[in-house]
């Protein structure tokens, strides 16, 4: 494997708990990271605006009956950003890429928030690659009536409130406000997700393209979600052709994080399904 000079690897400050070595992948001149392990329905999760660089609970209990690979987006985790990336349309070419290198032919697709609305230009733009795809709150439409809160102007520990519902959760994964390096990176993570999200923060092409899909779907909706209305989770679920909509009890915008379990369970019997 090898790489051009612009984007040789440097390290990143290692969260606490969780921190996993990725593995490279060189995709037309980018070292993708990801982080690949279990055996069975290949599986990608796109993610969301955070949390990066951890093999966190929930992806573990995935590759208890999954191939399960989580890529890192450009900007993200261990994955550089490169001047050029502009859009949706530059990551899903990237990731078709990424997948075509990995030898994943056809997967079960899972996009989580921000990974959510790449999951769905994905799903857009290659509906035949899919065997299912997984929409965890996602963002993306343009909800007329409820507009939701600006994520880029709140301050983070009114962001990390509204994440969550279970706040003896939240406090687990606060960062820690004495890591000057870890604070710098997550900056760096915010302005990623700005360079995808800041204007417009939907798409409206993306509701008529998501007619093309072809695969089953599941949307996987908050229990209160204080960050993205709930009303984009129903739409989402109208919009996608045979979607349908679970809501996990107890949770805000992060039930990876707030009920794991429940919602691995949730996904790996939708995706059992699927496959037989």
């Amino acid at each position: 494997m090898s790489f051009i000079p612009a984007f040789e690897h440097t390290d990143v400050p290692r969260p606490a708990r969780y921190y996993t070595e990725p593995a490279f992948e060189d995709v037309l001149g980018l070292p993708m990271a990801y982080r690949r392990d279990g055996s069975g329905e290949a599986t990608v999760l796109l993610h969301g605006a955070g949390f990066t660089r951890m093999w966190i609970p929930f992806y573990a209990m995935l590759a208890e009956r999954l191939d399960f690979i989580a890529p890192e987006a450009p900007g993200f985790g261990e994955t550089p950003l490169p001047s050029w990336l502009r859009s949706f349309d530059d990551l899903t070419i990237l990731h078709d890429q990424l997948f075509e290198q990995l030898g994943l032919e056809k997967i079960h697709l899972i996009g989580f928030s921000m990974g959510g609305w790449a999951a769905s230009e994905f799903a857009a733009f290659y509906p035949r690659r899919l065997k299912s795809l997984t929409l965890i709150t996602p963002v993306g439409l343009r909800l007329e009536d409820e507009p939701g809160v600006d994520i880029f102007q709140l301050s983070p520990p009114d962001l990390m409130d509204r994440l969550f519902k279970d706040k003896t959760v939240m406090q687990e994964w606060l960062p820690d406000p004495e890591n000057f390096d870890e604070g710098v990176h997550l900056y760096a993570e915010f302005s990623a997700a700005a360079r995808l999200m800041w204007a417009p923060r939907y798409n409206l092409a993306l509701e008529r393209r998501l007619k093309r899909l072809t695969c089953p779907a599941l949307v996987i909706g908050a229990e209160e979600d204080r960050l993205v209305p709930n009303a984009m989770s129903d739409k989402f679920a109208e919009v996608l052709p045979g979607g349908r909509l679970v809501r996990i009890p107890g949770t805000g915008h992060e039930p990876l994080l707030e009920r794991p379990r429940e919602l691995a369970d949730h996904i790996i019997e939708f995706i059992t399904e699927v496959a037989q």
